[in-house]
């Protein structure tokens, strides 16, 4: 588990409410290499970090946000969605992983993009969603990088991969196996799962190689990333560790994801 990336889904939604500031902040303070959003436009065009089109379901409100501007949010939730920007700023030096659901046009992807551009986080910051969306952040910016959402086993098709030129593909942590895992890398991606929150789940992952793991309970990832590691750290001081068991440390295929 040593180079496994730890990614909060939503921030730390089992303690604080998803995709606010004070969210971001917990997953961070309890060890996450890099934390997930979600990023919509409001109606003038700022991006904001919420995963539903409406305010229904985290605040009360059944507003489409599409029909309200970034001020309207503001008010009617109290400054509880931050735009973008501020969330930016909030985690400066730390990794942030942008889905971006719902979106199927450049011109979204672009106001996205300009955003983290004018806060000099293009080097922290990358981005996960479908293939339209993908599509659209790769046309908005042919630098970025990008996790390729995938929900089917069968793969991507090789014109697809060219054209969006993932350096990840996001997979639903159910459908990832042995067989799935050795593909992906041998095509050269980067493994990202999401969303397992048992241990069980999370240790049958790391066994596979999966490169990142994103969860609502980021607190016990780390925890179960430091107890493997400090195992192998025993094992290799104790010289116990020969080579094909657990004390022989896979091949860095991370590069700098942290």
């Amino acid at each position: 588990m040593q180079k496994l990336t730890a990614v909060a889904h939503r921030g730390d939604p089992y303690r604080v409410r998803e995709n606010t500031i004070d969210s971001l902040r917990s997953a961070l303070a309890r060890g996450a290499d890099a934390v997930e959003i979600d990023v919509r436009l409001t109606r003038d065009g700022v991006p904001v970090l919420l995963h539903d089109d409406t305010l229904k379901r985290l605040w009360g409100h059944d507003r489409p946000l599409r029909s309200l501007s970034a001020d309207e949010v503001r008010g009617l939730t109290g400054g509880g969605v931050p735009t973008l920007a501020e969330a930016l700023e909030a985690t400066a030096g730390h990794r942030l992983m942008l889905d971006l659901p719902g979106t199927r046009e450049v011109r979204v992807a672009r106001r996205v993009v300009d955003t983290v551009r004018d806060h000099g986080a293009q080097d922290r910051v990358y981005y996960c969603a479908d293939a339209t969306a993908m599509l659209a952040v790769r046309a908005a910016d042919p630098s970025a990088e990008i996790a390729l959402t995938w929900t089917s086993l069968a793969p991507p098709r090789p014109t697809l991969l060219e054209a969006v030129g993932p350096r990840w593909l996001n997979y639903r942590f159910g459908l990832m196996d042995q067989d799935l895992a050795e593909r992906i890398h041998a095509d050269g991606c980067l493994i990202s799962v999401w969303t397992p929150d048992t241990r069980r789940a999370m240790r049958r992952l790391a066994a596979l190689g999966v490169d990142s793991i994103t969860t609502n309970r980021v607190d016990v990832l780390c925890a179960l990333r430091a107890q493997a590691n400090g195992s192998l750290d025993r094992e290799s001081t104790d010289g116990g560790a020969t080579p094909g068991t657990a004390g022989q440390r896979r091949p860095d295929r991370r590069e700098s994801t942290g």
